[in-house]
């Protein structure tokens, strides 16, 4: 069955806009896949623990979560290698108050969750100046990395037993799990 010549034409008409189509699809989303992620300064107004903080954005103060890792709980203890308990909750909230400062931090402001927190990546100065702050929280030994982009941090806390490495501790998760929040705690947490 041969197609005759007027078919044909509509059908090559119809590829090429279907391939440059395709072509415009595919050059949008490389143009958004390379976009930046927005980044904004934000004053710090208080620690709530080490991996979580209130900054003011706008006129509005926000809750964040830093992502890549998980500090100790506030209330949590740890042991050391001598079978005394610590305050390692209290420490790795100090931790983080001391590099965060009296801000501003510049953080990379991603999706909200499960508590309504911002999930966020900071740093005290712009990229590729600064501490990356998450980075350093593994680093001293106050939180443990929940992906691979701390994972060296983790490794080095570990070796030299700092923070929450220089005894033994119960993973962030598992202590939260058997020590559950008051109903007043989480709302304390979302301003």
């Amino acid at each position: 069955m041969s197609l005759s010549p007027l078919t044909r034409m509509r059908w090559r008409r119809r590829l090429r806009s279907l391939a440059a189509m395709s072509l415009l699809l595919a050059l949008g989303w490389a143009v958004w896949v390379a976009m930046p992620t927005p980044v904004a300064a934000v004053p710090v107004v208080h620690v709530i623990d080490g991996d979580s903080l209130t900054v003011k954005q706008g006129d509005a103060t926000t809750t964040i979560r830093l992502t890549g890792l998980d500090a100790v709980e506030y209330r949590q203890d740890c042991g050391r290698g001598n079978g005394s308990r610590w305050s390692c909750g209290h420490e790795a909230r100090a931790a983080l108050e001391k590099l965060a400062g009296n801000g501003p931090l510049h953080c990379e402001l991603a999706a909200k969750d499960a508590y309504h927190r911002t999930l966020a990546s900071c740093r005290t100065l712009p990229f590729p100046d600064g501490i990356d702050v998450g980075a350093e929280m593994v680093r001293l030994g106050w939180a443990i990395a929940t992906s691979d982009a701390y994972l060296v941090e983790e490794g080095e806390a570990q070796a030299k037993q700092r923070g929450i490495w220089q005894g033994g501790f119960v993973a962030p998760a598992d202590w939260r799990a058997t020590h559950a929040r008051p109903a007043t705690a989480l709302g304390a947490l979302d301003p």
